[in-house]
């Protein structure tokens, strides 16, 4: 590429704060943190690859900064950074490697020639850099204007109101054949008409987006012609990834218009954010941005200057580090900010209370400073509470603020429809996992239960294999979990058995009834309810194409699964007591019964001994809604009906004995998961102590009137 000599224009000191690039006093303000630089260049480049470098020459809090005259909004611009270059103390200062700016809003293109991005010649520690220009090989950060159009008003769905769907931006739209074929799999596409009324219609409240933070796939995946699809390989934490606008370059204006869209008919929209490591892999990786400018401030690394690896993906941003804490919390408040964003998942939350990657803190500075800032504490904030070790697992375990991915909700129900487990453990999720959740007084909503997740089997798989079929990743099957917890029923995959496909739409039925009608906040898998298959991938995270996008077409199995869903949401909707804030304690209410009491097949209560059958495969919940603690938006109790629900897990059908008539003057079926479309075929009251018979392996639910 032609470089043009070097300019020193006079430039104006401007100030180290904010970070980024902003347009101020006739040019832009640049300022980018660096604590090991001598020296830092903002390096702007022309249309036509032509480069012009201005030193960076005021330095304050470890920041370099300046502005230059006459630049403006489009600009494209990296960094290149002098100083020491000593891997063995994981210092990477190497000018060759041109830079994206951490805070950039805006990044534009890709990596072209992974060799032209690594810094070193030979063996890393032989401390040799390269001399190799990586310009024209590396993305480049564009200067965006700031502000934009308004995002609506948030919805501010209380916790326990919420249904979570999880869904990703390409692969929603991506064969959607209402949505205009540019728009397919982009912000716009989500945006849509037609997709918006089909989350309206589904009941949801909440879209969960895997990450759309700005993306570049590891040198392995390239190599063998892949890609990150699932987009868990974060290039910049402030610029939406460019691959999901229908015209690239607007990609910050069409997020915007998909916020308004979904926040116009009450959907708050939560992102999938990955602050535990970035696209740029183990210290033999490329240096893209964070490598070059201050390895040692933003990257946990050994005495030998290698990275310490606590996420299984290469490398673990320290989470103790100032430098980490503030771009975190920068980035968080800038979408929640400007972007509108209403919450958050943290992918690997562990990462971020584990500083140096020592043991977990639920205190420690980056989880501290998220709950303690006067924007984001007002967000929803959702952590995957675990990472890559066995001291990361820590469900139940972060601080009061904090909601969780519920990983022991799924292979419990899991267990139990497939009839590994008794019912000890089910009570507890069922009921909102108090023994989780309640002693640092959280609430039951802070466990998001969940069956099925980007990650792992869809729910119709679930269903239809024992085992991972993940040949397509190009792994010999060597990715993936092997602990799914699953059953087929009878085959391994597609078959044409109509009992063997009635079962599996029963036991699909099963678990998503299991899921919206326990106490907790529900998250739902895009395409579930569209009765999706991978074909036994457990773990698609490479594969952009018909087996990771979500089919749209009609087919009866579809239409079937997508009613029922529908239906149990509104029914959860519709009855406060099934989505309770607080736990329930035995209290006594105005019936003069406990708020929840279980009943054995027999119609009586529980024993302490009854728990301790791992043979028993059913269980009934009665919950008093005469006191359900369900409020108003304006602060007002709400009363409800009670409510019965029964599960039978079991191979054969089993005789069951409603309760005596103080928990119900009588019980009207309002939920069957042997049909279809969720509707009891007789949904006639049935009497106090009637004895009824529930066919093997299935849910009813019950109003209990009084």
């Amino acid at each position: 590429m032609p470089i043009s000599p070097r300019e020193y224009p006079t430039i104006l000191a401007g100030r180290p704060f904010p970070l980024g690039a902003y347009p101020e006093w006739g040019g832009v303000r640049f300022a980018v943190a660096s604590s090991v630089a001598e020296a830092v260049e903002v390096c702007l480049i022309s249309e036509d690859g032509t480069e012009r470098r201005v030193e960076l020459a005021e330095h304050t809090f470890g920041i370099w900064h300046g502005i230059v005259p006459g630049v403006t909004p489009g600009q494209r611009y990296g960094f290149r950074v002098h100083g020491p270059y000593d891997p063995g103390r994981g210092i990477r200062c190497n000018p060759a490697k041109l830079l994206v700016d951490p805070y950039a809003r805006r990044i534009t293109g890709d990596v072209t020639r992974m060799s032209d991005t690594l810094d070193y010649v030979g063996n890393l520690m032989d401390g040799v850099p390269s001399r190799v220009d990586s310009l024209g090989a590396v993305p480049l950060s564009v200067v965006t204007s700031p502000g934009g159009a308004d995002t609506g008003t948030r919805p501010d769905v209380p916790f326990e109101e919420t249904v979570v769907y999880e869904l990703h931006v390409r692969g929603f739209t991506k064969q959607h054949p209402e949505v205009p074929e540019r728009q397919r799999g982009t912000y716009l596409g989500l945006a849509h008409p037609a997709v918006v009324e089909h989350l309206v219609r589904l009941g949801v409240t909440a879209v969960e987006l895997l990450p759309i933070h700005a993306i570049s796939s590891e040198p392995g995946l390239r190599d063998t012609g892949r890609s990150n699809y699932w987009g868990y390989s974060t290039l910049g934490f402030f610029a939406p990834h460019n691959g999901y606008a229908s015209e690239p370059g607007r990609e910050i204006e069409e997020f915007r218009t998909m916020v308004a869209a979904l926040h116009a008919v009450g959907i708050e929209v939560i992102l999938d954010v990955v602050y535990n490591h970035t696209c740029e892999g183990g210290a033999g990786g490329p240096s893209l941005s964070f490598r070059g400018l201050d390895a040692p401030a933003y990257y946990v690394l050994g005495p030998d200057g290698y990275d310490r690896d606590i996420t299984g993906c290469g490398n673990t941003l320290d989470s103790g580090s100032p430098t980490v804490v503030r771009m975190v919390t920068d980035s968080l408040r800038y979408f929640a900010g400007e972007l509108g964003v209403d919450g958050f998942r943290f992918d690997l939350a562990s990462v971020l209370g584990r500083p140096r990657s020592g043991a977990f803190d639920p205190n420690a500075p980056l989880l501290t400073a998220i709950v303690t800032d006067p924007v984001l504490s007002r967000c929803k904030l959702i952590s995957e509470p675990w990472d890559a070790t066995g001291e990361g697992y820590r469900v139940g375990g972060f601080s009061p603020q904090w909601t969780e991915w519920n990983g022991r909700y799924r292979d419990t129900v899991r267990d139990f429809w497939r009839g590994a487990v008794g019912v000890r453990d089910l009570a507890y999720r069922l009921s909102g996992s108090s023994d989780l959740y309640a002693l640092n007084r959280r609430r039951p909503w802070a466990s998001v239960n969940f069956i099925t997740a980007h990650d792992g089997f869809t729910l119709r798989d679930l269903v239809s294999y024992n085992h991972k079929h993940n040949e397509a990743n190009g792994e010999e099957g060597r990715d993936g979990t092997d602990d799914n917890r699953a059953w087929n029923c009878g085959a391994e995959g597609e078959t044409e058995d109509k009992e063997i496909l009635a079962l599996r739409a029963r036991q699909a039925r099963n678990l998503v009834a299991t899921l919206l009608l326990s106490t907790g906040t529900p998250m739902l898998v895009a395409g579930d309810e569209r009765w999706r298959t991978q074909g036994g991938n457990n773990n698609a995270y490479c594969l952009d194409n018909e087996t990771s996008w979500v089919s749209w077409k009609r087919d009866d199995d579809a239409l079937d699964m997508n009613t029922f869903v529908r239906h149990v949401i509104g029914l959860r909707t519709q009855a406060p007591a099934l989505r309770q804030p607080h736990f329930f304690d035995g209290r006594p209410t105005r019936s003069g019964e406990p708020d929840l009491v279980w009943f054995r097949p027999d119609g009586c209560p529980m024993s302490d001994e009854n728990w301790f059958d791992d043979g028993a495969r059913s269980l009934g919940m009665w919950i008093d809604g005469s006191e359900s603690l369900s409020r108003t938006r304006d602060g007002e109790l709400v009363s409800d009906d009670s409510w019965l629900l029964l599960l039978h897990a079991g191979s054969d059908s089993t005789a069951f004995t409603l309760p005596a008539a103080r928990y119900g003057d009588d019980f009207e079926p309002v939920l069957d998961t042997g049909s279809p479309d969720g509707k009891p075929s007789e949904p006639q009251p049935l009497e106090p102590g009637a004895k009824i018979t529930l066919p093997p392996r299935s849910l009813l639910l019950l109003r209990a009137r009084r």
